[in-house]
């Protein structure tokens, strides 16, 4: 079985800034520059043919390319436990068009729809540390930007789940064209 999922990579630049944010929460597993990416569409768990299929879908999506920029941090929660900080990514319109039309080529290949709702996003940790230097993180970087960065491609991902890191190997490369 693939572990898959669909992703942009910011530019060397965005990662450096982002990578430069990192710490202050004890317990924190931060991500390394390799894991950094905006996630488009989550996969899951797929045989070598389904994963075929997907890739085959991948090739007929069409978007124009993007230019986004960072903006804040925020948190995901399960049960009101942090999970994941994370540093938002503006404007979303592009970004969410550009997630529905990879979502409805997966499920013409076969695969299930996306049922949660997409944020744009980077996660910059994960973890299960209690909330206050979340909120202390939070709070000290809520006014996190750049400027605007161009995404020329989106990559389809395997995720090699492992006893430390996951390591993500982009195994197609597609453009972002009109």
């Amino acid at each position: 079985m693939l572990r898959l999922f669909v992703g942009l990579r910011p530019p060397a630049a965005i990662r450096a800034q982002l990578l430069a944010l990192m710490g202050g929460i004890p317990g924190a597993r931060w991500q390394e520059d390799e894991q950094l990416h905006i996630t488009l569409r989550f996969i899951g768990e797929v045989d070598e043919r389904a994963a075929e299929d997907a890739a085959l879908a991948l090739s007929a999506v069409r978007w124009p390319p993007l230019e986004v920029a960072l903006d804040g941090v925020g948190t995901f929660d399960t049960r009101g436990r942090v999970n994941a900080v994370w540093a938002g990514v503006r404007p979303r319109e592009g970004l969410a068009g550009l997630h529905r039309k990879i979502d409805q080529a997966l499920v013409r290949a076969g695969l299930a729809p996306e049922r949660r709702a997409y944020l744009p996003h980077v996660t910059l940790a994960r973890m299960n540390a209690p909330g206050e230097a979340v909120a202390r993180f939070v709070e000290a970087h809520a006014g996190l930007a750049s400027p605007a960065f161009p995404l020329a491609h989106f990559y389809l991902f395997e995720s090699h789940l492992g006893h430390e890191a996951a390591r993500y190997e982009a195994v197609e490369r597609y453009p972002l064209e009109a």
